[in-house]
């Protein structure tokens, strides 16, 4: 698919008559990009599954409000952190986990997962990547997966880059951790 640009996508959401199109199409330029945004967040396909529909419900009931003071991009990706924190905190609340036990709880379901990497390399990196505190876990996976700029960062999160900075050196330093004991 040729990129299409964000202004194409918005001219057409704008139009009562294409604002169907205009949807189709960005899913299309952004499905990919939002499953594994949220899938880095909360590790389970089936979650991610469901999360990521929330984020493109979410878009299509607030895009008509998007001001442009951002990247599209930026502005998706701060849906995607959002819903998946809200998901996660509901989860947790659902099945009477704490923020020490849910860590445990998701490398238990995901060793059954049949999404789930089963390299054992890859396996304790996800596992050292849940043990982080949620806001260290989305910095450290949108620099580290996405390999995002700390300025695009610093818009999504509403932090500064020294602070993202920061809590990367952190969680990377908890990660390679958790790597060199294991």
């Amino acid at each position: 698919m040729k990129e299409i640009s964000d202004d194409y996508i918005l001219s057409l959401f704008r139009n009562e008559k294409t604002k169907e199109d205009a949807f189709n199409l960005l899913m299309q330029k952004f499905q990919r990009e939002v499953y594994y945004a949220v899938r880095h967040i909360v590790h389970l396909h089936e979650d991610a599954n469901d999360v990521t529909q929330n984020v493109f419900i979410k878009i299509w009931r607030h895009l008509d409000k998007f001001k442009g003071e951002s990247s599209l991009k930026t502005w998706i990706s701060k849906i995607c952190v959002n819903e998946s924190l809200t998901f996660i905190e509901k989860k947790k609340k659902m099945l009477n986990l704490t923020d020490d036990t849910f860590p445990d709880y998701l490398m238990n379901v995901a060793s059954e997962d049949k999404y789930f990497s089963a390299d054992k390399i890859q396996m304790l990196l996800e596992q050292a990547i849940m043990q982080l505190p949620p806001k260290q876990k989305i910095v450290f996976t949108m620099r580290y997966y996405d390999e995002m700029p700390y300025e695009e960062m610093s818009k999504i999160l509403d932090t500064s880059e020294s602070a993202l900075k920061a809590s990367y050196h952190f969680a990377f330093k908890k990660v390679e951790e958790f790597l060199k004991q294991h």
